[in-house]
């Protein structure tokens, strides 16, 4: 058997003890108790959180098997064509082998989602920095890019909020994205991105360098208590504004909450009914809110790494080059790649990862 093959047979075993294995269907084993018990379905908001765990076990014990079969498939492949001397079955055995490596890393990955707040959905906000219509069209590409990540990783993104550019791209955009570690993922996009390339908007067709923020927040459930007094509030509401289509209305139903104590102000306008767009504006401030409060915990532990950047705009964490050559490089984990298109096309896992793997160095 290959080196390659023959590592991934003998540690395979090792490796479900560090995923817990044992731990995880015990617990899920609990959880099926739970749900059959009498009076289990009595308040359906209750049950949600049970459910989701649940789910979420069932799929990684799914994956895990699917691990173990091709772990099995890989050595019953390779065994046959040793007896057999068939050239063309072993030839196979390199591919069941990479097949396995990619299963094994996004396991690995998984097991860096341990924060409580990793599992969560996200609320993902991208701001067009100075620089007029050059910096409106790249908030529009990072848009374009997490939409293409978003669809590489099966996740459902819903925009709560969308501002234009005066002549093109856009002022800000506000998304609500649901999936398996969502926040866990994105959290690593929080930061300053920078973009170099000659401007089409240029006569003179001269070099430009545009900045976008990229912010996430946790979509926190429910159950996470987040006190707000309506007394440090003010809700405003307005027309929904854009260049046609679903941005624009007719009626004053857009909110807009603005909470006094941070500063923070959060809005909405993607549904036709105020009451919708006031709740989910609500929904937004819990999240900002929360995120608040992760960030003060952060930094106290940053306190202790002088070396460790503040978010803000100041802190860029990608650069994305078009000209005079083509690179996107990360500034926090030095990962770069010649490719950008496939990086501006949403293929951003190399990135993701090595910070993700980096913070538990």
């Amino acid at each position: 058997m290959p080196s390659a093959s023959r590592k991934h047979a003998k540690n395979l075993k090792n490796f479900g003890g560090i995923f817990d294995l044992a731990a995880k269907r015990d617990r899920l084993g609990q959880l099926v108790e739970q749900i059959a018990a009498p009076g289990f379905w009595d308040n359906n908001e209750a049950t949600r959180p049970f459910l989701k765990e649940k789910s979420d076990l069932e799929k990684e014990l799914a994956e895990w098997r699917g691990l173990e079969s091709a772990v099995e498939e890989m050595e019953v492949t390779f065994e046959l064509a040793q007896e057999a001397q068939d050239d063309d079955l072993a030839a196979e055995v390199p591919g069941k082998v990479k097949k396995v490596e990619k299963t094994l890393s996004n396991m690995e990955l998984e097991m860096l989602f341990s924060e409580e707040a990793d599992s969560a959905d996200a609320i993902m906000e991208i701001h067009s920095g100075a620089g007029g219509t050059e910096a409106a069209d790249w908030a529009s590409m990072l848009l374009r890019m997490y939409l293409r990540y978003a669809e590489r990783r099966g996740f459902d993104v819903e925009e709560i909020d969308y501002q234009p550019g005066d002549e093109a791209g856009l002022k800000s955009v506000t998304l609500e994205i649901k999936g398996k570690n969502v926040y866990g993922l994105l959290k690593a996009e929080i930061g300053i991105h920078r973009l170099v390339r000659i401007s089409p908007f240029d006569a003179s067709s001269r070099r430009h360098t545009s900045f976008a923020s990229v912010f996430v927040y946790p979509d926190i459930e429910d159950e996470v208590e987040i006190e707000v007094d309506e007394k440090d509030l003010r809700i405003d509401t307005y027309r929904a504004s854009g260049a046609g289509g679903q941005h624009v209305n007719k009626t004053s139903s857009a909110v807009r909450i603005t909470h006094f104590p941070t500063g923070i102000v959060v809005q909405c306008q993607n549904e036709r009914s105020q009451h919708r767009n006031k709740a989910t504006a609500f929904k937004l401030l819990r999240a900002r809110l929360y995120q608040l409060e992760l960030q003060k915990k952060q930094d106290e532990i940053a306190a202790l790494n002088a070396d460790k950047k503040e978010i803000g705009w100041g802190s860029q964490i990608r650069s994305y080059v078009l000209h005079p050559y083509r690179m996107a490089k990360d500034l926090r984990t030095a990962v770069e790649t010649g490719n950008v298109d496939a990086v501006l096309d949403g293929d951003l896992d190399r990135f993701i990862e090595a910070y993700l793997f980096s913070l538990r160095q």
